[in-house]
């Protein structure tokens, strides 16, 4: 052996003497042995921007004051929000609706319909109208959640056919809106259902959302899936004031997890809506966007620099709000939750209208509840 081979055999023991002992198969990474080396935390990139929430200037959030004072802040923050969502369109296109089916149940009756909300861009949706009592019905704009879509809460199964139980986490919520008087109008949100393209639709197969490219192409261009969504949800009213047996003085809007993002900055930019439920959402970005990981739909670029979650939903006082949470929600904490509507009330309480805003939280996971969100909506819509 010559005398580099017994060099190099020499390095390679001191190597294996410095190496820190590990029992085999437990290897978790390169820092395994070192932790008395280094600071954990500084490896941790949660934790990292976690610290620099800590410093994210909120220049925008809620401060007490008087009611003029809260208004003229919901109007600059609406100006605001409205810029980091990437703007609306200026013009409107006709809106082109048309019937695709109609179906008739023992409580109710479900016409299927498509519009043009973009040039290019087509929203699918369903009206469900009570066959008790009378029409212009009070309406609601109802928003699914991650799933397969609007089929999940209106009654469709994964086979396309009719189902009697309220199946799925979003408990075909739709239905319990016309199972209290009120009319639905279910929409398709961009990326789920059958609003995704083809190479997703063959990968993922119904439950696969196309969130990632699309939100993605949107950050590209300087909007945002939020912003997009927002759109169809005022097109869908600008829909409902085509319709006679439909009320478009007495709109409101709900939806569960995404849907429920959706609802939040819908209700908070768009004055046509007069109540919401938000349900599964209502939390302090801190908490579950920043921490947790969640869909790329539901970033809006900079908005820490300005607002939370609950400055957000605060622009929708003084109109009626309710807000569910399950206790047992492992991606919006309930504690954050129960935060971030006490902030919200603040904003109802300046504007004299703390009795028009309640929050339940029920004994369960991340789903739609609705026992006393449903009737909430039925009341002050009917009011």
């Amino acid at each position: 052996m010559t005398r580099r081979q017994l060099g190099r055999l020499a390095a390679g023991a001191a190597m294996l003497q410095k190496t820190p002992a590990r029992a085999a198969g437990n290897y978790t990474g390169a820092l395994d042995g070192y932790e008395g080396k280094i600071t954990p935390a500084d490896f941790d990139p949660v934790f990292y921007t976690r610290q620099l929430y800590q410093t994210a200037p909120l220049a925008m959030t809620f401060h007490e004051g008087t009611r003029k004072q809260t208004e003229a802040w919901q109007k600059r923050l609406r100006t605001k929000v409205t810029e980091l969502l990437g703007g609306f369109p200026k013009t409107r296109v006709a809106l082109q609706p048309e019937t695709l089916e109609v179906r008739e149940f023992p409580r109710y009756r479900r016409e299927k319909f498509v519009f043009t909300s973009k040039p290019g861009l087509a929203v699918l949706g369903y009206v469900l109208t009570p066959k008790d009592g009378k029409p212009p019905y009070p309406t609601m704009v109802c928003v699914p959640g991650h799933g397969r879509g609007v089929d999940d809460i209106v009654g469709i199964d994964e086979h396309g056919q009719d189902r009697t139980d309220k199946d799925g986490y979003q408990h075909d919520f739709a239905i319990q809106v016309v199972e209290h008087g009120m009319a639905a109008v279910a929409i398709e949100p961009m990326a789920f259902g059958c609003r995704r393209d083809p190479l997703t639709k063959k990968k993922s197969g119904l439950k696969g959302s196309a969130c990632q490219p699309v939100a993605g192409a949107a950050l590209l261009l300087g909007q945002t899936m939020i912003g997009w969504r927002v759109w169809d949800v005022m097109r869908t009213i600008d829909f409902i004031e085509t319709r006679k047996e439909l009320d478009w003085t007495r709109v409101g809007c709900m939806g569960i997890s995404g849907g429920g993002t959706c609802t939040t900055f819908s209700a908070a930019l768009e004055p046509r809506i007069k109540v919401a439920m938000i349900s599964g959402y209502l939390n302090i970005f801190r908490d579950c966007i920043l921490s947790l990981s969640h869909c790329i739909d539901n970033y809006v670029p900079g908005i820490l620099n300005y607002a939370e979650m609950y400055d957000v939903a605060g622009l929708i006082a003084p109109r009626p709000l309710f807000v569910e949470s399950g206790e047992k929600d492992e991606i919006f904490p309930i504690a954050a939750s129960r935060e971030s509507f006490a902030r919200v009330k603040k904003v109802y309480q300046s504007l004299g209208a703390d009795d028009v805003i309640e929050q339940e939280t029920f004994d369960g996971p991340h789903s739609f509840w609705g026992v006393k969100g449903v009737p909430f909506l039925a009341r002050h819509l009917s009011a």
